[in-house]
């Protein structure tokens, strides 16, 4: 048996799609098909039914997710914890981000609260929600930096994991303006206004979904562009191709610069919370340090 199997295992669970879970695990899907074999050849059991209409957990499958889980952040918690006994290994701890908050918030935060740098290395590392949140699933990283939205869905928002909020931000629907200053798409009923949206692996396009789903909405919206980086939206908004939800914190210099407006009333503005996730488990002596000044502050 090899931990990366029950990674593996993990990353199919989450996605129940051979070729994300092989690109999330950045390996070919041959490759990543034959761990899952192998796997479920070490168990004695099939942990996934395969059909033309995509994958889906088995009961054994089921039953075995959540230890699995709590198995493979176990071993990674001991071999740190280990190489943090023996002296010979000094690793920096590690704050996973989303690619949005890692380029507007994350640093006057850090900055704001020098004491935290006082107290250990800290290592950022910038990715999409759906990585970042394997990466604290996995032990890759001691917190999580991420927005949050109370309708959302995460695998983080679970008993193993807690946080707190640490900021404010805002998903504001906004349009490049037309000649007289008002949007050039606004949201409204009847012809659909061209959307930018967030894929799949994005933590903002989960909680426009979850806000705004097509159920009930008051407005049309036409999908012609998907990106899981809110940058990427802000730049083809600017331009005035559509309509997409952007943080206040990233879009705000446009919004000041009057190269971005809103499309919508404030009824159609999503708060959001902005929160440092870590395990309930007991960390390391300089994890507790900083997630104590973090409280703090």
């Amino acid at each position: 048996m090899e931990l990366i199997w029950f990674e593996d295992y993990l990353a199919l669970a989450e996605t129940l799609n051979f070729s994300r879970a092989a690109e999330l695990r950045h390996v070919t899907q041959p490759a990543f098909s034959r761990r899952i074999r192998a796997l479920e050849g070490w168990v004695g059991a099939a942990l996934f039914t395969r059909t033309t209409h995509g994958v889906a957990l088995t009961p054994a499958g089921e039953h075995f997710h959540d230890q699995a889980e709590v198995l493979t952040r176990a071993l990674h918690q001991l071999r740190r914890d280990t190489l943090e006994v023996s002296d010979r290994h000094v690793r920096p701890l590690s704050i996973a981000a989303t690619h949005a908050l890692s380029f507007t918030f994350f640093p006057k935060w850090v900055r704001r609260n020098d004491r935290v740098l006082a107290l250990g290395n800290l290592n950022l590392i910038s990715d999409s929600m759906q990585a970042c949140e394997q990466m604290m699933l996995r032990g890759d990283a001691q917190f999580l930096l991420c927005h949050h939205h109370k309708n959302m869905s995460s695998r983080i928002y679970s008993r193993q994991f807690k946080s707190i909020v640490v900021g404010a931000d805002t998903l504001l629907p906004l349009s490049a303006p037309a000649a007289n200053g008002v949007a050039r798409w606004l949201l409204h009923r009847g012809d659909p206004v061209k959307y930018l949206a967030y894929s799949a692996q994005s933590g903002l396009g989960r909680i426009v979904a979850a806000q705004w789903g097509a159920k009930d909405r008051p407005f049309t919206l036409e999908t012609v562009f998907t990106s899981h980086l809110a940058a990427t939206l802000l730049s083809m908004t600017r331009a005035g191709d559509g309509v997409a939800w952007l943080p206040q914190t990233l879009a705000e210099e446009d919004i000041s610069a009057g190269l971005l407006v809103e499309a919508g009333n404030v009824e159609f503005q999503i708060p959001i919370e902005i929160r440092l996730f870590r395990p309930v488990a007991r960390q390391s002596k300089a994890v507790e340090a900083i997630w104590s000044a973090f409280e703090r502050a």
